[in-house]
């Protein structure tokens, strides 16, 4: 691995607070970054030349993301297929199901949402797109982590504890390895009131033109709706719906 530049890791740094929040002045940088004040005014003072943060004023010392910082997303965003795609299979599988689909991404030990697409029943499951939610608690994030070989899967839990949301959460390694291995066979995973005491969760993989694993596709229901008979059903389901935006990415094995 190239060794990290830590110039850039504080630009990065400076510029990942305002996913929180809208704007921010250089003293505020510092208090919440920790690094000495010359160090964040030239840095603000780099980023502002470079348009990836501007003034929000002539009356105020404070900054805002600037409008690189716009191109950059929306470059992102339009050569991303994962999402759109998603969204569109995502609304062919909750169609047919008539309970909540999403499609998700692993950033770390984390899963994202991307792709969402709500039920159509009363009581359902509250997410939002753009959430995230610790991987080990979903199976969302178990179908990611199971497509890892075990030595990333253990790096990426070095040193972290596998905290829990509810009861049913998984907290040992030794248990999370032996399920990630049976998903690996099975090729769906389940989820019972793990992340939601109320919510209950099937999940497959999605992979790209190369067979890769680059998200996974889930239905979730609340538990008053929950059987054997709707488990059985929704596998079947999630794993087409996997299957269907894994051909939409190119994948043909």
């Amino acid at each position: 691995m190239a060794r990290a530049v830590p110039a850039v890791e504080r630009a990065f740094d400076v510029l990942e607070l305002f996913l929180e929040t809208d704007e921010l002045s250089a003293p505020e940088i510092t208090a919440q970054l920790g690094l000495p004040r010359t160090t964040v005014h030239e840095l603000v003072g780099t980023l502002n030349e470079r348009g990836y943060l501007m003034p929000t004023g002539r009356a105020t010392n404070k900054y805002r993301l600037g409008v690189r910082s716009f191109q950059l997303g929306s470059a992102y965003a339009e050569r991303l297929d994962l999402a759109r795609e998603g969204q569109l299979v995502a609304e062919e599988i909750a169609e047919r199901c008539q309970e909540t689909v999403h499609v998700g991404v692993r950033e770390g030990a984390d899963v994202l949402y991307v792709s969402k697409v709500d039920s159509s029943h009363p009581v359902r499951m509250v997410s939002a797109v753009g959430r995230r939610l610790p991987a080990h608690c979903t199976a969302l994030g178990k179908t990611l982590l199971a497509s890892l070989p075990r030595a990333e899967v253990d790096e990426i839990y070095s040193g972290h504890k596998l905290d829990a949301m509810t009861e049913h959460s998984i907290t040992n390694r030794k248990t999370l390895r032996k399920e990630l291995d049976e998903i690996a066979e099975d090729g769906v995973a389940r989820e019972y009131c793990e992340s939601n005491d109320s919510v209950a969760c099937v999940a497959a993989p999605v992979r790209d033109t190369s067979g890769e694993v680059v998200a996974a596709m889930s239905i979730s229901v609340p538990i008053l709706r929950w059987n054997d008979e709707t488990e059985a059903a929704l596998r079947d389901l999630v794993r087409e719906g996997a299957t269907a935006l894994s051909e939409r990415l190119g994948h043909t094995g």
